[in-house]
């Protein structure tokens, strides 16, 4: 009897501590939702934003006019809670992540950079939902991580301001991984080029941006892509300032029941047409492109 007794109050007691731990996570529970989290709250959100500034400004010894801390305070005061500064995908670029702005002379003092805003009404994006691999299937469901508009931002910096001259929009939401400034050699024209990582395609997405009238005028979007049984290279259709492209077709067929073999097909070469705003082909009038 005495063993059994002490047995029943060691239950008891456990019952007891246990019975404490489940009033206790219900109690942060429902504070947790009261408040949001740092995604869906202004307020915190704005809060974890000024904070980080605050750590990296004392860190920061050597400070520049439109350095990327004044760009990352611009950001917030002027895009409004749930936009940022991308930041590069750090699996392949960094082992630190760095914000996505490219900083060079051609005239004047120009600042490129890499902008995500949030759909309004919906969660506020977060930085790793949009950047690398994992982030590009965010494309099948965003709802519930938010839904991401990538703009490619052109800044110039004048009198340690910024002065934004344009912003073009990427037609993606998820998988970022750099940006670079190329030149296009049959017109000698500067281009930017935004990689993304596709993990629906097991590829990559280039969205090239041709500055066709300098860069001070908005750019003109051409994509490009490279993945197992898509590819699309930039070319020189028609002669004329605008960039092209050559698209590619592929079959792919099962060998000896085992082997999935996948050739090319053919090549089909789309142009861009300035009256109708589009790309086209001569092969049909039925297949066009807007970039």
């Amino acid at each position: 009897m005495i063993l059994v007794r002490g047995s029943f109050m060691k239950l008891i007691k456990l019952l007891f501590v246990f019975s404490l731990l489940v009033v206790a996570i219900a109690a942060c529970s429902k504070s947790g939702t009261s408040e949001g989290d740092a995604a869906t709250s202004a307020s915190k959100e704005q809060d974890i934003k000024e904070y980080n500034l605050a750590i990296e400004k004392e860190q920061t010894k050597n400070r520049f006019p439109c350095d990327t801390i004044s760009l990352r305070e611009y950001v917030a005061d002027h895009y409004g809670e749930g936009n940022y500064l991308v930041e590069f995908d750090r699996t392949f670029t960094y082992n630190v992540p760095k914000s996505a702005v490219i900083y060079f002379q051609d005239g004047a003092n120009y600042v490129l950079a890499v902008i995500a805003k949030s759909k309004p009404g919906e969660r506020f994006i977060e930085s790793k939902n949009v950047i690398g691999f994992e982030s590009s299937f965010i494309n099948l469901d965003s709802t519930k991580l938010g839904t991401a508009f990538f703009w490619l931002t052109l800044f110039e910096c004048r009198d340690g301001e910024f002065i934004r001259h344009w912003e073009s929009e990427v037609p993606i939401h998820g998988g970022f991984n750099r940006m670079s400034i190329k030149t296009w050699k049959p017109k000698n024209m500067k281009y930017v080029e935004l990689n993304y990582e596709d993990g629906i395609i097991s590829g990559n997405r280039n969205y090239n941006y041709f500055l066709t009238d300098g860069w001070q005028k908005p750019p003109h979007l051409l994509e490009t892509y490279l993945a197992l049984t898509m590819k699309r290279t930039i070319a020189n259709i028609n002669n004329d300032k605008y960039p092209d492209y050559y698209e590619y077709r592929f079959t792919s067929h099962f060998w000896e029941d085992s082997l999935h073999v996948i050739r090319l097909r053919d090549s089909i070469p789309f142009y861009w047409s300035e009256k109708r705003q589009l790309y086209i082909t001569n092969l049909t009038s039925k297949w066009i492109r807007k970039y």
